[in-house]
């Protein structure tokens, strides 16, 4: 089985489906525990460094991963926190590709 981290980002459009609550589940297992899905049904996570220079090269390089996959989340941060928020827009719901990303994500923090 491949991991989530060695797959890439498929183009969806509004006839992709939204995960169901099973893949939806099984896929938030295979991450670590910075990620959670919130009250909006956004794949979350918050995550905090030494200094603002560390936060802004993983900034930097989470969106170098979200130009090479074509899927980008929302991220907000400010002087030790970031914030990053995975949906995919095209269908107003979870996808594999915010399951892909978070898990490339992951990757540069492991």
């Amino acid at each position: 089985m491949t991991s989530l981290a060695d797959q890439h980002c498929a183009p969806c459009n509004a006839d992709t489906p939204v995960l169901d609550e099973d893949a939806t589940r099984t896929h938030l297992a295979a991450l670590s525990d910075r990620w959670e899905i919130d009250d909006t049904g956004r794949l979350v996570a918050r995550i905090k460094f030494k200094n603002y220079y560390r936060i802004q090269a993983f900034v930097n390089a989470v969106a170098y991963i979200a130009h090479r996959e074509s899927h980008h989340p929302e991220i907000t941060f400010g002087y030790n926190t970031c914030r990053i928020e995975l949906i995919t827009h095209a269908i107003e719901g979870l996808s594999e590709n915010d399951f892909i990303s978070a898990a490339k994500i992951d990757a540069l923090l492991d």
